[in-house]
């Protein structure tokens, strides 16, 4: 069984251009994204392998597909956890929207297993990825939560699963 639908929205002061730029970079430390760099192979495209990987490109986090990539208002990939094997991927799409007073921002996940691991990290991750795209978007700097992950995945990356190195995890 697959968890509910879950939908985190928020306004960001800024032109639908600036946040879409923003969310699909592929070539810089995502803080919003908990510090991960976005890797794909030709660039963000319907049916090519994404991951995300640690600036270091040691580990990857999570790996997926991209189902649809429509700039600047909406991207969907599967998505599936390195670190928790043998839990099947979900669905998370973004999209964005003009409204006054700048950009919505949506983050939606779908066919998340329910009861698993995976489901836990997405609900704890949903409002983590929203705040801190505001907060780099309107501001060029992550909130203070997106700076403490980054200083922790500094220190605790030696602890990552040998599983998750980026070597298991092709972009092929």
């Amino acid at each position: 069984m697959s968890g509910a639908k879950q939908v985190y929205k928020v306004v960001i002061n800024a032109p639908i251009e600036t946040v879409w730029n923003t969310l699909v970079k592929t070539d810089a430390v995502l803080p919003f994204f908990f510090g991960a760099v976005c890797e794909t192979k030709d660039g963000l495209k319907p049916g090519r392998k994404m991951r995300m990987v640690t600036p270091d490109r040691k580990f990857a986090s999570v790996v997926g597909e991209v189902l649809e990539f429509s700039p600047p208002h909406r991207y969907s990939h599967t998505m599936a956890f390195t670190g928790y094997p043998g839990e099947a991927a979900s669905t998370v799409t973004y999209e964005l929207k003009e409204v006054a007073g700048g950009t919505e921002f949506s983050l939606i996940t779908t066919n998340v297993p329910a009861g698993t691991k995976s489901e836990k990290s997405m609900a704890q991750g949903g409002p983590f990825i929203v705040q801190n795209l505001k907060a780099l978007v309107e501001t060029g700097k992550p909130a203070f939560s997106g700076k403490m992950v980054g200083v922790v995945n500094a220190m605790t990356g030696w602890m990552t699963p040998k599983a998750c190195r980026i070597e298991h995890w092709p972009l092929d």
